[in-house]
């Protein structure tokens, strides 16, 4: 515990100070795409539920968002709870209609859903269309404070982030989170103990929703516009990637896997293509070489390390043993 509390100061010290050192818009796309990355582990890594389609909540929220602010007055902490709000309603009618299916056939209603949301988005009036919604304001805080400028705004982001990391763990180590991982190991026997799964599911289809939707409308706000990309199939793609990259039901796996791939592309952005390219040798890298992700093997090595360890000293304890028992 010690251990972790001293981790979680390090970690909080080091996102107080970055943007000192490093572009906060860049620092801000790495938090959307945090919280956007555990929303899908949610969902995936906990409740086994692969979903093609995540991209919708975070492009619906991104463009409810940036219409609150552009047509009120509303503060922008506000506005990003009702983008996320929205998220969670159209979470709610998407998992209640597609929740009862597994599998492939969970993935395909939920991509089907995602391409019916992209639709309306393009054909939708205050969208904008092929082009977007642009010049989003990022009205004041609380309706007090101006956090026009990026490095004041990133401190916004960072407390949204930081309650939103706060939820998820709460969420997943708690007893319901305990109960989404047995219906994730073994559905039938936590049906056959008298829980119904479908409604845990649908909670944690909601929750998914909810934090995906948080994550896209802080992304409206960070970049001040919203595009049809967010809610594109290949948004849904790239969270994939990053839960995989970092380790698919691991805490802090899909963390990882979010910085690396925002870092990445950040990186390879002169090279066009080139960076999908790089993605696609990194997804093989991990398929092939870390099939539970980097987190997830660094784990299992640090376990593996401490047991023989643990076997090595107790052989050692062995002949003492004996030779006391002989004395």
């Amino acid at each position: 515990m010690n251990r972790t509390i001293l981790i979680g100061a390090v970690v909080a010290a080091l996102a107080l100070v970055a943007p000192f050192f490093v572009y906060p818009i860049l620092l801000m796309t790495v938090l959307c795409f945090v919280i956007f990355a555990s929303s899908f582990n949610l969902l995936l890594g906990y409740a086994g539920l692969l979903c093609f389609g995540h991209a919708m909540f975070f492009g619906m929220s991104a463009y409810i968002t940036g219409q609150v602010l552009k047509t009120t007055a509303i503060s922008v902490e506000l506005a990003i709870i009702i983008g996320m709000l929205a998220s969670s309603v159209l979470g709610l009618l998407v998992g209640a209609l597609s929740i009862r299916r597994q599998g492939i056939q969970f993935a395909m209603i939920t991509l089907a859903f995602s391409q019916f949301v992209y639709f309306i988005l393009l054909q939708a009036e205050f969208t904008g269309g092929e082009n977007g919604m642009q010049s989003i304001p990022r009205n004041a805080l609380f309706g007090l404070v101006d956090v026009k400028d990026s490095f004041s705004f990133y401190y916004v982001i960072l407390g949204f982030t930081a309650l939103a990391i706060f939820a998820f763990y709460r969420i997943v180590h708690s007893p319901f989170g305990e109960i989404l991982r047995a219906i994730r190991d073994n559905e039938p026997r936590v049906e056959s103990l008298g829980f119904t799964p479908e409604r845990f599911k649908l909670v944690a289809f909601i929750l998914s929703a909810s934090l995906a939707g948080l994550a896209g409308a802080m992304k409206a706000t960070v970049f001040q516009f919203a595009t049809l990309t967010d809610a594109s199939w290949s948004i849904s793609g790239e969270v994939i990637l990053m839960t995989l990259l970092g380790g698919l039901g691991t805490f802090t796996g899909p963390m990882f896997g979010a910085a690396i791939i925002i870092l990445m592309n950040d990186l390879l952005a002169g090279l066009g293509e080139w960076a999908l390219i790089a993605q696609g040798v990194v997804l093989l890298v991990v398929i092939v070489f870390f099939r539970r992700g980097f987190v997830g093997e660094s784990a299992a090595l640090i376990r593996r390390l401490k047991s023989d360890r643990k076997s090595k000293a107790n052989d050692a304890q062995a002949p003492l043993v004996v030779a006391d028992q002989k004395g």
